[in-house]
C-alpha cells in the first residue's frame, strides 16, 4: 500500500521573500515581490517503521534550498524577454523598455526561463531531487510554492 507525507510552508516556515519580473506576462512585468511557502508531498511506501522519510530531513534540505533565494532577487538565466549584463559589482536587466541596476550580490541567477511559480516550483523540485537521498520505496515527489497565501503552483515527479 502506497502512502504519502507532506509539509505546508506556511505552517513549517519554509519560506523566502523575494522581487522578480516576469514580462512575459504584462501584468508581472513590474518589478514587484512575494513572500513564498514551499510545500513538499512525498509519495511512497512506509519502511519496517512504517516511515515514508523523516520529516526534519526533508524540511532542512528545503530551507537550504529556500535560504538561498530569500531576500534576494530572481532572475531567470534563460529568459529570451530580458536581458541580462552582469558587471564585476553589479547586474543590469533590461525588460520590456526598462532598465534595472541592482548590486550583484542582491541577485541570484537561475536556470530557468521566467520566475512563474511553476517554474519556480520544478527549479527547487530538481534541486531537491539532485541534493537529497530519497529512500528506495519513494514513489513520487511534488513541490507547491504558494506566492501568497492560498495560491500558488506545484509539480511533481515519479522517481
Amino acid at each position: 500500500m502506497s502512502s504519502y507525507i507532506e509539509i505546508d510552508g506556511w505552517k513549517s516556515n519554509i519560506r523566502f521573500s523575494s522581487a522578480h519580473i516576469i514580462p512575459e506576462y504584462e501584468k508581472c512585468g513590474r518589478l514587484h515581490g512575494h513572500t513564498y511557502a514551499v510545500y513538499i508531498k512525498i509519495g511512497g511506501k512506509p519502511d519496517k517503521k512504517g516511515i515514508i522519510m523523516d520529516f526534519s530531513q526533508l524540511k532542512d534540505s528545503l530551507k537550504k534550498i529556500v535560504g538561498k533565494l530569500d531576500h534576494k532577487i530572481l532572475i531567470p538565466e534563460e529568459s529570451s524577454a530580458t536581458k541580462i549584463k552582469k558587471k564585476k559589482d553589479s547586474v543590469k536587466i533590461s525588460s520590456l523598455g526598462k532598465n534595472y541596476i541592482f548590486p550583484l550580490s542582491d541577485c541570484v541567477f537561475l536556470p530557468i526561463d521566467s520566475t512563474s511559480a511553476e517554474n519556480l516550483a520544478s527549479y527547487i523540485l530538481n534541486e531537491f531531487t539532485n541534493k537529497i537521498s530519497l529512500p528506495k520505496q519513494t514513489e513520487s515527489v511534488e513541490i507547491g510554492v504558494d506566492e501568497g497565501y492560498g495560491q500558488g503552483a506545484r509539480v511533481s515527479k515519479k522517481v
